[in-house]
């Protein structure tokens, strides 16, 4: 069975030393090497994270000359961005309606308190 994207990048996304990671490559490139330095991990650990974060298309390798740095691929947070901005249209709609119902109720409440 093949994976959504979105699902790839919500499985990426699940472990919290791949977000270190992606949010390290938001100030700007970085190698292996300099990924791994904040973590007590081994270099080929870390490259598995990498991988997966690859797969997903959240990061790539680059060539130049001898260097190879690792750069963010900001297209699927997009996705994942816009997928959870119709759920929070969602939520906000319900939770304005959820306030008007309990402003009403605390009005009718003090009403009530006011007529006895």
């Amino acid at each position: 069975m093949q994976t959504d994207e979105l699902s790839n990048t919500f499985a990426a996304l699940a472990d919290p030393t791949r977000r270190a990671i992606l949010a390290r490559l938001a100030s700007g490139d970085a190698t292996v090497t300099e990924l791994a330095e904040p973590f007590d991990l081994k270099l080929p650990t870390v490259s598995k994270h990498l991988k997966v974060l690859q797969r997903a298309g959240l990061v790539s390798q680059v060539r130049k000359a001898q260097w190879r740095p690792c750069r963010l691929e900001p297209a699927p947070l997009k996705e994942v961005a816009d997928w959870v901005e119709r759920y929070r249209r969602i939520w906000d709609e319900r939770l304005s309606q959820l306030d008007a119902y309990l402003t009403e109720l605390q009005s009718k409440e003090k009403n009530h308190d006011d007529d006895e």
